[in-house]
């Protein structure tokens, strides 16, 4: 019940996002807000970014044990991960690679995390995997 619990509340933010995110892109690509409105409009998908971790949050806080563990290995594994690969570009880009925009960084995040997921099940062994599911 907490994982579909999660995974609805996550995907209605997600979808707010997404839809926060069209409508500023589309009112600043058409030029239909000005001055310091612009900022305000930019900034307008956050709010449901705010819902996003709200959700993550709470998973987090009703997670069980077994659970709690797994995620805390997959976000230790994303944090290092996303450390380590945005230094390394950043000394890239001072040799002279190009410059990537900060919008790179929260998807490989994600990624990282995603990935840091599912080597952590492997390493917790089914008996865990099996708890992790009997407590959703």
């Amino acid at each position: 019940m907490n994982g579909k619990r999660h995974l609805i509340e996550f995907t209605v933010a997600l979808l707010a996002y997404g839809l926060l995110m069209t409508l500023a892109l589309v009112a600043l690509n058409n030029g239909w807000v000005q001055g310091g409105t612009r900022t305000v409009v930019g900034l307008a998908p956050m709010v449901a970014c705010i819902g996003i971790w709200w959700a993550v949050v709470r998973h987090l806080r009703r997670s069980g044990p077994e659970e709690a563990r797994i995620q805390l290995v997959a976000i230790g594994f994303a944090f290092v991960g996303t450390a380590l690969l945005t230094f390394t570009y950043g000394f890239l880009e001072v040799a002279g690679f190009p410059r990537l925009s900060m919008f790179f960084v929260w998807p490989l995040m994600v990624l990282l995390w995603v990935l840091g997921h599912v080597i952590a099940r492997q390493l917790a062994g089914p008996e865990a995997v099996e708890a992790v599911d009997d407590e959703d």
